[in-house]
């Protein structure tokens, strides 16, 4: 096991006040996390600072898939979706402990308008999707339902007008574990990396960016990190990062949007299997329904956004649309706002002039009726052996959306990510979304290792990012299930009941063998099962865990997927950590303070005590 704590955080940053680094990287969400694994594993001297927790501000709050992006085949935008499956993939590969194969349910209705499709081309677009992703011939190719298989399946699904659905293969997510994983294996090959540090400044020799003022916001203190390369990374905050730089004017190129999710107990709406679906409003957008750990969780909603970026909030708008979206698909269910268990706000860092998010909202440039019907007609008759491969090809290549533009360029449209060197040469890295992320930090690097070669006659050696496993996950991805019940066994050995070693196992991959030796060498904390114990040690001296909100919100599922054990172990957790961190009276009490905040939000404690 590899430390990684409150006590390496104090080292990372005295040493990188005191040695100038190849690298420095702003920024500790899934975007960051990415360019620190590689740079480090290539050999750069990498440090990375984070203003938040790891993943905090945006990378944990997504919709907690690794998602295909079929919906982009209505659209027949063949390439976006081409790269995704193939990402996705390599992520599966990288990190197998952590995106989880769960097939998803596209109900098809007959009164929902264009935006949804119908039973011939969700066949169309899944046989694609099938062939793009390499699933074609295995478990987990698509098919179709009729109506009366739906209905057996989810007997509370809107019945009125409905036509059958396709099943296809998507993936579910832990977003907040798959930055952790990252940031903890570019410790492990030498990065320095610190959590609650603020860039406040920029430090410049002839108005070229040369390193970083930053705040210890633990401490106060300030100190300055010089780097050869500086890289921006900060998601939603990457212009607030470039308007750090007052030498010259800055051009924004953020358009945050904020999606919300709500969770519900799965008694209250239970969905068998994940499940995605138009929103009846005619609005262009999708919704899930995504069943979790005995909850039902659903979302998401797309608007734009300019408030408070480090605390984006859920508002009573965003729970009546999507209690109003999933009442009307799930006519039985009823559900009202005391309802909700949880829930979760979270900015996407759209680009400027990239109208849609990877799940809904906006004008993508969708395709023309005149050329969709092109697309459908060119398909069935390939399928039908009575066109060519090329015929096919000059039809997509020839599209006009629903703008009237025409040889629309799918990466232009969904694809959504920058990579951007400027005139003070600060790197910004933004835009994208967590199934591209090992791919966006591929590019940099390799941009990164230019600057380096070319200006500074430095040269590092060529990683295969595609290979390289994530902490965790150094084991074989086809494997996973007998990797999960063979070290779930050794959990069993070290005195944990088979539910708790099976959970560990699968939760935290070849690390929880850590875990499990914890489980021997130390007694429980008070109040806390020896499983939770050792789950919380592991956390603080190896995930660099430093408060009761960390701990809960990103580093475990409890405060949004597991709030009815909430309450009974909030108070132990946080007695177990002062005691760890010597905390004061007055400095436990702070971060009670700070605890129930963040869970009376996710709560909606807020909004619920003023609805009738």
């Amino acid at each position: 096991m590899i430390e990684f704590s409150k006590a390496t955080r104090q080292d990372n940053l005295d040493k990188m006040a005191k040695e100038p680094l190849d690298l420095l990287i702003i920024g500790g969400g899934i975007t960051g996390a990415g360019v620190a694994l590689q740079a480090a594993a290539s050999g750069i001297k990498t440090g990375l600072i984070e203003m938040q927790d790891f993943s905090e501000g945006t990378s944990s709050r997504s919709t907690k898939l690794v998602h295909g992006g079929i919906r982009y085949l209505k659209t027949f935008d063949v390439e976006v979706v081409s790269d995704t499956v193939k990402e996705r993939a390599i992520v599966q590969q990288i990190a197998p402990h952590i995106p989880k194969p769960d097939p998803m349910l596209l109900p098809i209705y007959d009164d929902e308008g264009p935006t949804t499709f119908d039973m011939f081309s969700v066949k169309i677009a899944m046989d694609l999707y099938d062939q793009l992703a390499g699933v074609k011939g295995t478990k987990y190719e698509n098919y179709t339902l009729n109506a009366k298989e739906v209905l057996e399946r989810e007997p509370y699904i809107k019945k009125e007008g409905l036509q059958g659905a396709g099943v296809y293969l998507d993936f579910r997510n832990n977003d907040a574990r798959l930055v952790i994983e990252n940031i903890k294996q570019a410790a492990a090959d030498g990065a320095y990396l610190a959590s609650k540090v603020k860039a406040t400044g920029f430090l410049y020799k002839d108005n070229k960016i040369i390193g970083v003022k930053a705040r210890d916001l633990l401490t106060g203190k300030t100190l300055e990190i010089y780097a050869k390369v500086v890289i921006n990374t900060s998601g939603p905050w990457v212009d607030k990062i470039r308007n750090l730089n007052f030498t010259r004017a800055v051009i924004p190129q953020m358009r945050p949007t904020k999606g919300v999710h709500l969770v519900v107990d799965a008694k209250k709406l239970p969905v068998p299997q994940p499940t995605y679906f138009d929103t009846q409003k005619h609005d262009g957008r999708m919704v899930f329904a995504i069943p979790r750990e005995n909850k039902t969780y659903f979302g998401t909603t797309d608007t734009d956004y300019d408030g408070n970026y480090t605390d984006p909030k859920v508002t009573q708008d965003d729970v009546d649309y999507l209690l109003d979206v999933i009442n009307k698909r799930y006519p039985d269910a009823n559900l009202t706002i005391h309802d909700i268990e949880s829930s979760w706000a979270g900015l996407r860092p759209l680009l400027m002039g990239n109208a849609g998010s990877d799940y809904n909202g906006g004008d993508n440039g969708s395709l023309s009726d005149h050329s969709f019907d092109k697309v459908l007609n060119i398909i069935g008759a390939f399928k039908q052996n009575q066109a060519s491969r090329t015929d096919v090809e000059d039809v997509l290549n020839h599209l006009e959306n629903s703008r009237g533009e025409k040889e629309l360029s799918p990466s232009q449209i969904s694809r959504g990510s920058s990579l951007e060197r400027e005139a003070d040469d600060l790197i910004s890295l933004s835009g994208g979304k967590i199934t591209d992320y090992r791919k966006m930090a591929e590019g940099a690097i390799e941009l990164i290792k230019k600057i380096l070669s070319d200006d500074f006659s430095q040269t590092y050696t060529d990683i295969n990012s595609k290979e390289y496993a994530v902490s965790g996950g150094d084991f074989d991805p086809a494997k996973v299930e007998e990797t999960v019940t063979e070290n779930a066994a050794v959990g069993v050995a070290a005195g944990l009941s088979s539910e708790d070693a099976h959970y560990i196992a699968d939760f935290y991959g070849t690390n929880a063998l850590t875990i499990f030796k914890f489980v021997k060498d130390f007694p429980a904390y008070d109040q806390l099962s020896i499983a939770e114990s050792a789950m919380l040690r592991y956390a603080m001296v190896a995930e660099m865990t430093l408060t009761p909100s960390d701990y809960l919100m990103r580093r475990t599922n409890h405060i949004l997927f597991q709030r009815d054990r909430l309450d009974a172990i909030k108070h132990p957790v946080l007695a177990a950590m002062a005691d760890y961190y010597a905390w004061t009276e007055d400095e436990k009490a702070e971060h009670l303070v700070e605890l129930n905040r963040v869970i009376n939000t996710s709560d909606l404690k807020e909004l619920k005590a003023g609805a009738n």
